[in-house]
């Protein structure tokens, strides 16, 4: 359930170092993300938030491995892993590759919240994660 995009570092999130700004690697990685959920897992932002659930990060862990430079044009795949234990929880394992190369690596974690506050996430959500592994806590 891979999903990737391919995106070409903009200029101007080019540091004083000729590389990219380690802020902006986590805003590749949501565009992704969020062109994932709502492409392949058919979970509209607006419309949801809308009806009064918005999907939330609780946390992420991200990995650099090597930099990206001016011009770059790298790959950003996601793909999505649910919680052993936390049903509400879901994770998203990604990356972002110069060349096939791992230049950052990540998990984001999150879930719905809707009205009453409590985490969970819908059932149609959950319909289309049937069969997707485990988050083995590694990144």
């Amino acid at each position: 359930m891979e999903y990737s995009k391919t995106y070409t570092a903009k200029d101007e999130h080019i540091d004083f170092q000729n590389i990219m700004d380690g802020l902006y690697y986590p805003f590749y990685m949501e565009w992704c993300r969020h062109d994932y959920i709502k492409e392949v897992l058919g979970f509209d932002f607006i419309k949801e938030a809308e009806n009064g659930v918005n999907m939330v990060l609780s946390k992420y862990t991200l990995q650099f491995v090597r930099s990206l430079k001016k011009g770059d044009e790298f790959v950003v795949t996601c793909s999505p892993l649910v919680d052993k234990t936390n049903k509400s929880v879901l994770h998203f394992k990604q990356t972002i590759l110069l060349n096939n190369k791992v230049v950052t690596k990540a998990v984001f974690s999150g879930t719905c919240v809707g009205a009453n506050g409590r985490p969970f996430l819908p059932e149609n959500l959950l319909e289309k994660l049937a069969g997707v592994p485990e988050w083995d806590g590694q990144l």
